[in-house]
């Protein structure tokens, strides 16, 4: 396992040894030599401001590849917004206080904030010549959370461009790979994999996001990409439509756990078996598993130690989060339930959190929405346990998506298996639940569908 100096050299290197200097970084548009020179304006730019961290709010992945070449190159912090709309840009302001945004397209944005667009031929003195500070913070990202408050993670050069160093390696991205994904880079793993991996590697990312089915696959035949990176909500909609090309070698999903019949399906119409990936904004990544392999269980990557205590994952990596509360010998307790799993890894058995309690009772959210899950004609459902009678309780509801499902037959065979108190008291059938941008529940809108 490298050392902390390691990182930081093998970091440190990618501003004094640009890599692949000259290949594309964005597919049909910007170079790695044009990202790497507006880098270095950008860094020139905003040298010696006194007035704090930036906000990055630009769309094209060539920028923001750009401003973090910069930020790591010894320039301001950067504020990633969990979303870009003026009210969440003006409650980020008022939160920060953060005078200048990087951008390319139009945004409504606080009064008296200074806009900075750099343009392709942009440049500045080379970044080799200025300090640099893999171990300082270069950015913080802004996540929506499940109640809709803003939580700030932030992250390091090493947390960032050293794991996308390995993921580089782990998985022989070299710059004869193309990638398409469906995932925003203004969350965490949109960021490594579409703006980070291409960046050290060498490999060229297509433009755009596309989330429909026969966008996706167009995106893939058209740009034949070696390289897919999408969410468990996006394959759930290829299902059936999955034969992307045979020029994909990898598919990657991430934000949540993959069905596994969503899985076997691109399988059979794929080449490519899809690599899961296991960790969070505030962790970065943790393990993988890739069940086309026969892999039920996930495997810790080889640049992590961890250990199983009373259920719980504990984990000491290079990729988390600066802010997270460590153990005496630097081991973060994660807010997983795992079991061991036979010949090393382990297998997820469900959040923490989603053990609640109804009536004095112990009731697992998850083996609730797995039961449900089974049952004919549900594609997908969500349990929560909200609060009832002033808070001193909790009620069980669940929103459950499907075109063919009858609530009364489910309740009978809820009933059939679950103790009454820990039957859902609501159920809300819905053609579609809400998902946000990075793949994963929407529970703000989820709420709103359970108002009376």
């Amino acid at each position: 396992m490298s050392t902390m100096a390691d990182l930081a050299r093998d970091v440190a290197r990618l501003i004094t040894e640009m890599p692949v200097a000259g290949r594309s970084f964005s597919v049909g548009d910007a170079s790695v030599t044009e990202v790497y020179a507006m880098g270095a304006w950008l860094r020139a730019r905003l040298a010696g401001r006194a007035d704090g961290a930036v906000c990055l709010a630009a769309e094209d992945r060539a920028v923001i590849a750009a401003a973090l070449l910069a930020s790591l190159a010894g320039g301001p912090v950067l504020l990633l917004p969990f979303a870009f709309s003026a009210q969440a840009l003006v409650a980020m302001h008022k939160a920060t206080g953060f005078a200048v945004v990087i951008t390319d397209v139009h945004r409504d944005l606080p009064p008296g904030v200074e806009v900075v667009c750099p343009r392709r031929g942009d440049s500045g003195p080379e970044m080799h010549r200025q300090a640099i500070a893999p171990r300082e913070e270069i950015l913080r990202l802004y996540t929506g959370g499940s109640t809709g408050v803003p939580q700030i993670w932030p992250k390091t050069g090493i947390n960032l461009f050293a794991e996308a160093l390995f993921l580089t390696r782990h998985f022989g991205v070299s710059s004869t790979d193309r990638i398409v994904a469906t995932i925003s880079p203004y969350h965490i793993y949109g960021l490594l994999y579409s703006v980070l991996l291409p960046l050290v590697s060498g490999a060229s990312v297509a433009p755009g996001m596309p989330s429909y089915p026969d966008e996706i696959v167009h995106a893939v035949r058209e740009r034949q990409a070696s390289i897919l990176v999408s969410v468990p909500a996006h394959y759930r909609i290829l299902r059936d439509r999955s034969a992307m090309g045979p020029s994909l070698r990898l598919a990657f999903s991430s934000a949540g756990i993959l069905d596994p019949d969503d899985n076997r399906d691109f399988y059979r119409h794929n080449p490519a078996g899809i690599v899961e990936i296991y960790g969070s904004t505030e962790t970065g990544g943790i393990a993988l598993r890739r069940r086309s392999r026969g892999e039920e269980q996930f495997t810790p990557y080889p640049t992590i130690a961890w250990r199983i205590e009373a259920e719980r994952l504990h984990i000491r990596s290079p990729y988390l989060s600066p802010n997270l509360p460590l153990q005496a010998d630097g081991y973060f307790v994660t807010g997983d339930r795992v079991e061991a799993a036979d010949g090393g890894g382990f297998h997820l058995r469900g959040r923490a959190d989603s053990i609640t309690k109804v009536a004095g009772k112990r009731v697992d959210l998850e083996e609730i929405a797995a039961l449900i899950r089974r049952q004919p004609g549900v594609t997908d459902c969500l349990v929560m346990a909200l609060d009832d009678d002033g808070g001193r309780e909790h009620r069980i509801v669940a929103v459950v998506e499907g075109g063919d499902v009858e609530i009364e037959a489910l309740r009978r065979e809820l009933a059939g298996h679950l103790e009454p108190y820990a039957l859902p008291r609501a159920i809300r059938l819905v053609d579609r639940l809400p998902l946000r941008d990075n793949g994963k529940y929407d529970r703000p809108a989820i709420l709103r569908l359970l108002a009376p």
